[in-house]
């Protein structure tokens, strides 16, 4: 009996490998809780500051559940939100259609917009973009299909700041990251952003904001929501379920985490660090 040798990995199979593993994560707990409950002022301070308003065609890259998408269609404007995870488009979806707005959701890939050059207004992405696993291809999509002299607005969590703490925290127990894939919290650099975009676009604000998080009455809830509704935090625990020492070793972790930035006296509250960058497309 003769036997075949299977086709080596190539880059393209082993992109759209590492791509599915994205969707899955994100599908995981439940994410559109994470986006009403904990960030969802977030969006509507992305829509003003990129000057969002009615007869605008408007671009959500990465929109998840629609933190973004929903409040600009709110001023009138017309928006695509796209996503790689086609369950969070549904929720988003079902939250729009419950406020009878009219958005259109498109599963797609960040680092490859199914868009025409120079087709939108204003580009916006939430806390969305910064978890492609490649920068440079996402920058270059946000350029390429903002208009010239349209805006590309971004809101990223800072490596310093407790999502960026977060992500450090977990590092060690979660599996190693892909040949080539960059650490998400970068993109709360200017420094990175101004390597990424060049000189096709002129930064017109970057400033750092907290979101303040005073949902958890203490840090153990704010460990717990996390463990059961993120994605990605879902996933670094299910890499380690076998070893319950790790397991435990990371729960003291996160609390410790939390703890450590918990400024509350009667409650938990927590200063969620971002940076806000608005720029115009050159």
């Amino acid at each position: 009996m003769s036997t075949t040798t299977p086709p080596a990995p190539t880059p393209a199979t082993d992109d759209a490998a590492l791509k599915a593993k994205h969707r899955a994560m994100w599908a995981l707990g439940n994410y559109p809780a994470v986006a009403s409950e904990i960030i969802a002022p977030l969006g509507p301070v992305l829509v003003e500051a990129a000057g969002v308003g009615a007869g605008q065609h408007i671009h959500d890259v990465a929109a998840g559940s629609g933190n973004v998408a929903i409040p600009a269609a709110r001023t009138g404007a017309d928006v695509v939100a796209t996503d790689l995870t086609p369950e969070l488009l549904d929720q988003g979806r079902r939250l729009a259609e419950s406020e009878g707005l009219h958005i259109k959701w498109v599963v797609a890939d960040a680092e490859n917009l199914p868009c025409d050059d120079g087709e939108f207004d204003a580009v916006l992405s939430c806390v969305g973009v910064m978890f492609a696993p490649h920068h440079q291809p996402v920058a270059d999509q946000l350029v390429r299909v903002c208009r010239p002299g349209g805006t590309i607005a971004l809101l990223s969590w800072t490596p310093e700041g407790f999502i960026g703490q977060m992500f450090a925290t977990m590092k060690p127990y979660a599996p190693p990251p892909p040949p080539g894939a960059q650490p998400p919290p970068l993109w709360g650099h200017v420094d990175h952003l101004l390597e990424l975009f060049g000189d096709r676009v002129t930064i017109t604000k970057a400033v750092q904001q907290d979101l303040v998080v005073d949902q958890f009455p203490t840090a153990q809830h704010f460990v717990d929501f996390f463990k059961t509704n993120y994605g990605p935090t879902i996933a670094v625990y299910r890499f380690i379920a076998d070893d319950p020492e790790r397991v435990a070793a990371l729960d003291a972790d996160l609390l410790a985490l939390a703890q450590r930035f918990d400024r509350g006296t009667d409650g938990t509250v927590l200063d969620w660090e971002y940076l806000l960058l608005t720029a115009t497309r050159t």
